[in-house]
């Protein structure tokens, strides 16, 4: 996989996907939260406000480099694949645009939305600690139902928690509990 690079200025900026996940998980509370792929750090800087640690990923090190002025603990890294901790809550606002590539991988989310969350999903799951959420974000452009089946089959109870209707799409919030 090839992965455009960016600039330094460049790094997914909040947009309406964004504000409605760290809406959903503004209440959330706990010891441990992870941000996973955070861009520009708005997930990381409302989970700051409940959690006693917050840690934010991305493998672009110029996303890494802005959210690094609000958020602590940042980490450039494929998902949570060098964390070797566990986390109360895991939140992700997944790439899950369709595509053939990843030319963008803030929005590229391989077939049928599934390839690139998948795989964030399964990293994610080595961290969350039993009883543990991982509350991610996906479309209606996705395959959204087949990747709550595959959230389940990696020992989760997935839900659909809040959907948000926008002119072109239907944004999804996932929220699952690690059995």
């Amino acid at each position: 996989m090839i992965l455009q690079k960016k600039s330094f200025d460049e790094y997914y900026e909040p947009a309406e996907d964004t504000f409605f996940l760290a809406g959903c998980i503004q209440n959330e509370k706990g010891r441990a939260a992870l941000d996973i792929g955070t861009g520009s750090g708005l997930l990381a800087q409302v989970l700051s406000d409940n959690f006693e640690l917050v840690v934010a990923t991305d493998i672009s090190l110029d996303a890494l480099k802005k959210a690094h002025k609000t958020v602590k603990n940042c980490i450039c890294c494929n998902s949570a694949d060098a964390l070797r901790c566990s986390f109360d809550l895991v939140v992700c606002n997944l790439p899950y645009l369709p595509s053939d590539k990843v030319a963008d991988s803030a929005v590229d989310g391989l077939e049928e939305g599934l390839g690139i969350p998948t795989g964030i999903i399964k990293s994610a799951s080595s961290v969350i600690q039993k009883h543990g959420k991982l509350v991610f974000l996906t479309s209606s452009l996705a395959n959204y139902n087949e990747l709550i089946r595959r959230t389940e089959s990696l020992g989760f109870a997935a839900k659909i928690y809040a959907k948000k209707k926008l002119f072109f799409e239907e944004l999804v919030i996932v929220e699952c509990t690690k059995l």
